[in-house]
């Protein structure tokens, strides 16, 4: 009598492409809410509001990403025409705005990505191509990536 085996019926091994995808591109928001340097604060303000978003891409007529607006900057133009008492009615985003914006690839892992969150302690990046503004990925779309890849193997 031979011995019997406890693991079961052997499996026959198939080679399976792992097609989930993983970059940046697959994940980023590409219908944006973007904001043009002669737009005044308060406009800005508005949008921010009423879209429940933190801040935007600020672009030219070309669409190419010249900066940054974010709440904080907002809350910052607030403070200083308190401060010296100053209308900000008319006062345009152009000064008010990052300017020396960080970007990332569109072809990026995406878990590569959630590191240069991590480091750089951004809650966005716009992604450019050809000089050309086509998308963000927030924080938020790398969790979303990282919910739908649970269970798989993380590469």
């Amino acid at each position: 009598m031979g011995i019997k085996s406890f693991q079961g019926a052997r499996r026959q091994q198939t080679n399976v492409t792992d097609t989930t995808p993983l970059k940046v591109s697959d994940y980023m928001t590409t219908n944006l809410i973007t904001f043009t340097p002669n737009q005044t604060i308060e406009s800005v303000m508005e949008a921010i509001i009423k879209h429940r978003i933190s801040g935007g891409p600020v672009v030219n007529d070309k669409n190419e990403l010249i900066g940054v607006i974010s709440e904080g900057d907002c809350i910052k133009q607030i403070s200083e025409s308190r401060y010296y008492n100053m209308p900000m009615q008319d006062k345009t985003i152009e000064k008010h705005m990052a300017v020396n914006v960080e970007t990332i690839d569109g072809n990026m892992n995406i878990f590569d990505a959630a590191n240069k969150f991590l480091n750089a302690k951004r809650r966005r990046f716009p992604i450019v191509e050809n000089g050309k503004l086509v998308g963000q990925i927030s924080q938020k779309d790398v969790l979303k990536a990282a919910m739908k890849l649970k269970g798989q193997n993380w590469k």
